[in-house]
């Protein structure tokens, strides 16, 4: 076949020029005008080739563009940890799916005009959007594979890029050229794109369900009691939940309707119990270990939640503890290995007090112990994360030594996966595990050995967990997003 890319013009739709905003509003809805421009033209010219019409030119559109420019060091309140560039520069932020983060994105530019008195500029990027992206998200279109058409999609179309799909702004690794625009965002438009798409593979549920509190969990019996909870709050009209939602975006808003249930389930079956506002509680089973628990928070980051926390089963590791009591994790020793080329082991991973609180205050609410009292049934402490389901079968005597010399109280394969990348992605995050077993004790998880008292913590344990993020969605946002999680050099959205 004779190589016509290179003779094809490049066509590409008619947008608006950048214009300078003074009010929020009116600055996202030119983002999303922009990008439905975008988006509507790929996706036309993209059913032109599935028709088989000729190629009559490559395809390109761009994504929108937040622009912010300062010379002057502005005074803003100092106790706010986003909403402010650190110092006069050009900024800029590429922009996807402005319908799904309307209200994030009015929040941040808002922020960004009062704190400074200066405009934004709205208008294209020259970052091209993959055709990928562009057909993603409904409309019963979809890409095929490679060879299906008479002509290479990549000749046609832009396809992702890997430039621009990666956690350099986050991991801090970025590297600005003199005179280019500083990032305004920790995520480009791509790597927003990518996560999206990714997010509704992993967990059969559309992006726009998900909750602005995310709890995690790696045991099936949480999923049942959360669908319990649900319906019973969805049958409570003063509760303020709306709809609940499984795999396959299945909803229903009545208490006693029918949850149609997919034949296969995902990697990760996620659950959504929702508010109007958004800030209601989405329940994520992301199974078993390290890897799984990077794969979904690295997803779910980019819709840029006000918490996650992990409320899953663990090993206990001190002979005082029993089966059912918690562990509230203070610190974390991390042997997952599946973030040390982003984040590496030396740095610490603080716990955040606002999420200690609420946490600490549920299980009293929840449990109605307290003060001296609770100490019978939690525990506080280290929980020690590791990439080794087996490690028993091992020589104990290094890993105890370790686990020992580390103060740790409990053992797991997710939690401080998840808290470490909380810490990196900015995510407010914190852990509250249930001991299933004592494998140093001669309790090992096998089955028949979960007692009627331990069925019934797990009930108590997911109740602590919505009740722990509805104490912490009552609090204001600045205090959630504390100043703990930002760096030298931070991007002025959160």
């Amino acid at each position: 076949m004779p190589d016509h890319a290179a003779e094809l013009p490049l066509e590409r739709p008619d947008l608006p020029g950048p214009e300078a905003f003074t009010d929020a509003d009116a600055a996202v809805a030119r983002l999303a005008g922009i990008y439905e421009a975008s988006r509507g033209f790929l996706r036309a010219r993209f059913q032109e080739v599935l028709a088989g019409d000729a190629p009559r030119a490559r395809f390109r559109a761009v994504y929108p563009e937040i622009r912010f420019a300062t010379a002057t060091h502005a005074q803003v309140d100092s106790r706010l940890s986003f909403g402010h560039v650190a110092e006069p520069g050009i900024y800029a932020a590429t922009v996807t799916r402005p319908d799904l983060f309307a209200n994030y994105l009015r929040q941040q530019i808002g922020l960004l005009i009062a704190n400074h008195g200066q405009p934004v500029v709205i208008g294209p990027s020259e970052t091209p959007i993959p055709v990928h992206f562009a057909v993603a998200g409904g409309g019963g279109l979809s890409v095929p594979q490679e060879g299906v058409l008479d002509v290479p999609l990549r000749d046609l179309f832009d396809v992702p890029d890997l430039n621009t799909t990666n956690d350099d702004i986050v991991n801090g690794t970025r590297t600005t050229p003199d005179g280019a625009a500083r990032p305004l965002a920790p995520f480009t438009a791509q790597r927003v794109d990518y996560s999206l798409a990714r997010l509704e593979h992993y967990t059969a549920t559309a992006p726009e369900h998900f909750q602005n509190h995310v709890l995690f969990t790696n045991y099936q019996f949480y999923v049942e009691e959360f669908e319990a909870f649900a319906r019973a709050a969805l049958a409570d009209p003063e509760s303020g939940y709306i709809a609940f939602v499984g795999p396959g975006n299945a909803e229903i808003t009545a208490p006693d309707a029918p949850l149609p249930a997919l034949p296969k389930l995902p990697q990760m079956p996620t659950y959504h119990l929702k508010r109007a506002d958004g800030q209601g509680v989405s329940l994520v089973n992301i199974g078993v270990g390290p890897s799984n628990a990077k794969t979904a928070t690295d997803h779910i980051a980019v819709l840029r939640p006000h918490a996650w926390i992990m409320v899953g089963h663990c090993a206990g590791l001190r002979n005082s503890q029993r089966l059912g009591d918690f562990v509230l994790a203070h610190g974390y020793l991390r042997e997952d290995h599946v973030l040390d080329d982003d984040l590496p082991v030396w740095v610490p991973i603080p716990a955040l007090a606002e999420i200690q609180v609420a946490l600490e205050d549920a299980v009293e609410e929840i449990t109605r112990l307290e003060g001296f009292e609770l100490k019978r049934i939690m525990r506080t402490g280290t929980v020690a994360t590791i990439d080794n389901r087996n490690w028993e079968l091992r020589d104990q005597s290094g890993p105890v030594q370790r686990l020992s010399q580390s103060r740790a109280i409990a053992l797991d394969m997710e939690s401080a996966t998840i808290a470490a990348n909380g810490f990196r992605f900015r995510v407010p995050y914190g852990t509250l595990l249930c001991v299933s077993d004592k494998p140093l004790h001669g309790e090992l998880k096998l089955p028949g050995m979960a007692s009627d008292f331990y069925r019934t913590q797990v009930a108590r344990h997911l109740a602590i967990g919505i009740r722990a993020m509805e104490l912490l969605r009552d609090m204001p946002l600045e205090r959630i997003h504390s100043r703990k999680l930002r760096s030298f050099e931070e991007t002025a959205f959160l």
